[in-house]
């Protein structure tokens, strides 16, 4: 076998094992921030420099949606979904594949200054309650643990900043295009 009978044979056995699969698991990173505060259900995300678990995939771009978004609020816990719709590999392979996020790098703000402003807050209208109603200081407590409940159930949004590690597991995987 020559030499470049040997190249091609080695280079087609190193396409074949890049192809994606059902239950294969990807990392990439996401090319634009996604705020549960400002998403919308069917916002474009893009990841760049995807990687498959084994190392056989490098340098690919996976496409998809943000498909479901829950704004932070009074007893609300933000959250975002997003759903992976195509993968193009370097060689310029496309699949069509149904991906979802299992992890990926998430922000809140702390609410330690929210939770802590709420308390004293509670306990100055507590103390004056308690002072009015109830003849007794007891009423700035009572004010401070209820102050505090609600500050503490006020939640933030929740933010995937671009440059954020993201992973995905295929679902399904159907081959659409091949370059040459």
């Amino acid at each position: 076998m020559s030499a470049a009978a040997v190249a091609s044979v080695l280079l087609l056995a190193q396409v074949a094992s890049a192809a994606p699969y059902a239950g294969a698991q990807y990392a990439g990173t996401i090319t634009t921030s996604v705020n549960s505060g400002s998403a919308y259900v069917g916002q474009p995300v893009t990841l760049s420099n995807v990687t498959s678990e084994d190392g056989s995939v490098r340098g690919a771009r996976m496409y998809g949606t943000v498909t479901r978004v829950v704004k932070a609020g009074q007893g609300k816990t933000a959250s975002l979904q997003m759903t992976f719709t195509k993968l193009v590999l370097s060689s310029g392979t496309t699949y069509a594949i149904d991906g979802v996020v299992t992890g990926m790098q998430a922000q809140t703000k702390s609410n330690a200054l929210k939770e802590a402003g709420g308390a004293v807050a509670g306990m100055i209208v507590g103390n004056i309650i308690g002072k009015t109603i109830f003849h007794t200081s007891m009423g700035g407590l009572l004010g401070a643990a209820g102050g505090y409940l609600v500050a503490k159930n006020n939640r933030e949004n929740v933010t995937v900043p671009s440059g954020s590690a993201v992973r995905v597991t295929l679902r399904t995987v159907r081959q659409q295009s091949r370059h040459y």
